[in-house]
C-alpha cells in the first residue's frame, strides 16, 4: 500500500505472525502512515508482530516513538513484538536512546519468525 506522503507499508499475514514492512524514510510526517497500520495490525491481536525496516534507510524521533507506542500496545495483548532488518544508521538511533535494551531486534525476517530466535 502506498500513501500520498510517499512512505509505502506492506502489511503480510502470515499463521501466527502479522509482518509489516515499511519502504521510505519514516519521520515526523511519514510515521502517523506507520502508525495506522500498526495500530491496524495489533487490533487483530497476532501471537507475533514483526516490523521489517529493511526498507527504512532513515528514521527519526517521532518513527522511533511510533514504535515505542506499538511496544505498548502490543504488550497490553500479549503480543510480542519484534524489529528486524534495521540498518546500522536506524539501529544508531535505537542505541543512542537505549532502546535496544527494550525492543527485540534480530538481524532478519527469518530470524524474527523462529521461536528459538524471537
Amino acid at each position: 500500500m502506498a500513501d500520498s506522503n510517499g512512505l509505502r507499508v506492506q502489511v503480510l499475514e502470515l499463521d501466527q505472525a502479522t509482518v509489516i514492512s515499511p519502504v521510505g524514510d519514516v519521520d515526523l510526517s511519514r510515521s502517523p502512515t506507520l502508525r495506522a497500520h500498526l495500530r491496524d495490525a495489533l487490533d487483530a491481536a497476532p501471537h507475533r508482530l514483526v516490523v521489517d525496516l529493511e526498507g527504512v534507510e532513515y528514521m527519526d524521533s517521532s518513527g522511533v516513538a511510533t514504535l515505542v507506542e506499538a511496544m505498548q500496545i502490543a504488550r497490553r495483548s500479549n503480543t510480542r513484538l519484534v524489529l528486524c532488518g534495521m540498518n546500522q544508521r536506524v539501529r544508531s538511533v535505537f542505541e543512542i536512546a537505549r532502546l535496544d535494551r527494550v525492543f527485540l531486534i534480530v538481524p532478519t525476517l527469518d530470524a524474527a519468525m523462529d521461536d528459538d530466535q524471537a
